[in-house]
């Protein structure tokens, strides 16, 4: 594993822009058209989760394309961190906080989104000096409501919801000043006819998501 200091911190990455694209992907040879779409729809950095046997071949590919920022999400624990690294990745998701994967990616010195749903998750990051957070399961936590609850003691904090956010609610999230950026998987999930991923559409829909005003 490297532990070279990355050139870009998550706060860096969350700015990028608005929307970070969630990639699940299980054939491999659509990992660079899918990176392609969505770098030339302005969606730069790109969260493949751990979730496919293709993954990790895929980051590592997807890292080719010109313009994108390649990380691996759905990281849970310091296996996963490895392989995450080993492939490529540029930064790590979690889908929450743990005190072992927390300490092996600041070791690591690799940008690390972990996952939070509520006080105590963040008051633990706090202490390991964290304070940009994954708000996850965002919709089924509460919502936007207990987002704004729980970023009013921790002023310093900033967030990247994610999950159950799509185009009928993706403003209202970016409209909440601590929210630097969202998750989202629905820029990927244009078809075409045969039931493949519909490259054109999916540019289009980073196009749109890339323009939607923080």
């Amino acid at each position: 594993m490297s532990t070279s200091k990355p050139t870009r911190t998550i706060a860096d990455l969350m700015q990028v822009a608005p929307v970070i694209p969630v990639i699940v992907i299980d054939d491999v040879r659509q990992a660079v058209p899918l990176a392609q779409a969505l770098v030339n729809g302005g969606l730069r950095v790109l969260e493949v989760t751990l979730r496919t046997d293709a993954a990790l071949e895929s980051i590592a590919a997807m890292r080719e394309v010109d313009g994108a920022i390649v990380g691996a999400g759905t990281v849970t624990g310091q296996r996963d961190l490895a392989a995450a690294l080993e492939a490529g990745s540029e930064f790590i998701v979690s889908p929450g906080l743990t005190e072992p994967l927390a300490k092996a990616a600041i070791r690591e010195r690799v940008p690390f989104l972990p996952g939070i749903s509520n006080a105590g998750d963040i008051m633990r990051g706090l202490d390991m000096g964290l304070d940009h957070f994954k708000f996850f399961p965002a919709m089924a936590a509460g919502g936007l409501p207990a987002l704004q609850a729980l970023a009013a003691p921790f002023h310093q904090c900033r967030f990247c919801p994610t999950g159950g956010i799509g185009l009928g609610n993706v403003a209202d999230w970016l409209a909440f000043d601590p929210v630097l950026c969202v998750g989202g998987s629905w820029v990927c999930a244009p078809k075409s006819g045969n039931g493949s991923p519909d490259f054109v559409a999916i540019a289009e829909a980073a196009r749109a998501a890339a323009g939607l005003r923080r």
